[in-house]
Protein backbone atom coordinates (compact mmCIF):
# COMPACT_ATOMS: atom_id res chain seq x y z
CA UNK A 1 0.00 0.00 0.00
CA UNK A 2 3.13 2.15 0.59
CA UNK A 3 4.28 1.60 -2.37
CA UNK A 4 1.42 2.36 -4.31
CA UNK A 5 0.59 5.71 -2.26
CA UNK A 6 4.06 6.80 -3.36
CA UNK A 7 4.01 5.83 -6.80
CA UNK A 8 1.03 8.02 -7.53
CA UNK A 9 2.66 10.53 -5.71
CA UNK A 10 5.80 10.74 -7.67
CA UNK A 11 3.99 11.01 -10.43
CA UNK A 12 2.01 13.86 -9.31
CA UNK A 13 4.63 16.26 -8.31
CA UNK A 14 6.96 18.39 -10.41
CA UNK A 15 9.76 17.33 -7.24
CA UNK A 16 9.78 13.42 -6.27
CA UNK A 17 12.46 12.91 -4.59
CA UNK A 18 9.82 15.31 -2.07
CA UNK A 19 8.00 12.85 -1.59
CA UNK A 20 8.14 10.35 1.63
CA UNK A 21 5.71 8.59 3.20
CA UNK A 22 6.02 7.02 6.75
CA UNK A 23 3.48 4.38 7.75
CA UNK A 24 2.38 3.77 11.40
CA UNK A 25 0.02 1.10 12.81
CA UNK A 26 -1.77 1.80 15.65
CA UNK A 27 -3.59 -1.79 15.58
CA UNK A 28 -2.90 -4.59 13.84
CA UNK A 29 -6.24 -3.50 11.99
CA UNK A 30 -5.23 0.17 10.69
CA UNK A 31 -2.71 1.10 8.60
CA UNK A 32 -2.00 5.12 8.59
CA UNK A 33 0.12 6.82 6.25
CA UNK A 34 1.37 9.92 6.23
CA UNK A 35 2.70 11.31 2.96
CA UNK A 36 5.33 14.01 3.33
CA UNK A 37 5.42 16.32 -0.21
CA UNK A 38 7.38 19.64 -1.13
CA UNK A 39 5.73 23.05 -0.23
CA UNK A 40 5.51 24.10 -3.76
CA UNK A 41 3.56 20.62 -4.50
CA UNK A 42 0.80 20.24 -1.80
CA UNK A 43 -1.73 21.97 -4.21
CA UNK A 44 -0.99 19.03 -6.93
CA UNK A 45 -1.67 16.44 -4.37
CA UNK A 46 -4.56 17.52 -3.18
CA UNK A 47 -6.06 18.88 -6.27
CA UNK A 48 -9.13 21.00 -6.83
CA UNK A 49 -11.49 20.60 -4.14
CA UNK A 50 -9.32 17.72 -2.40
CA UNK A 51 -10.40 15.35 -5.44
CA UNK A 52 -7.67 13.96 -5.78
CA UNK A 53 -6.17 13.30 -2.21
CA UNK A 54 -10.27 11.99 -1.90
CA UNK A 55 -9.13 9.73 -5.11
CA UNK A 56 -6.38 8.40 -3.41
CA UNK A 57 -8.06 7.73 -0.07
CA UNK A 58 -10.55 5.85 -1.97
CA UNK A 59 -8.02 3.48 -3.70
CA UNK A 60 -6.28 2.55 -0.97
CA UNK A 61 -9.65 1.87 0.99
CA UNK A 62 -10.04 -0.79 -1.40
CA UNK A 63 -6.64 -1.89 -1.10
CA UNK A 64 -6.79 -2.14 2.28
CA UNK A 65 -10.46 -4.22 2.49
CA UNK A 66 -9.03 -6.88 0.27
CA UNK A 67 -6.65 -7.53 3.16
CA UNK A 68 -9.63 -7.23 6.01
CA UNK A 69 -7.44 -4.10 7.16
CA UNK A 70 -8.50 0.08 7.44
CA UNK A 71 -6.49 2.56 5.74
CA UNK A 72 -6.03 6.27 6.42
CA UNK A 73 -3.75 8.58 4.50
CA UNK A 74 -3.00 11.90 6.03
CA UNK A 75 -1.00 14.81 4.06
CA UNK A 76 1.07 16.97 5.61
CA UNK A 77 1.44 20.83 4.45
Amino acid sequence: MKEFIEFIAKHLVDNPGNVSIDEARPDDKTIELTLKVGAEDVGKVIGKQGKTAQAMRTLLTAIAAKEGKRAILKILD
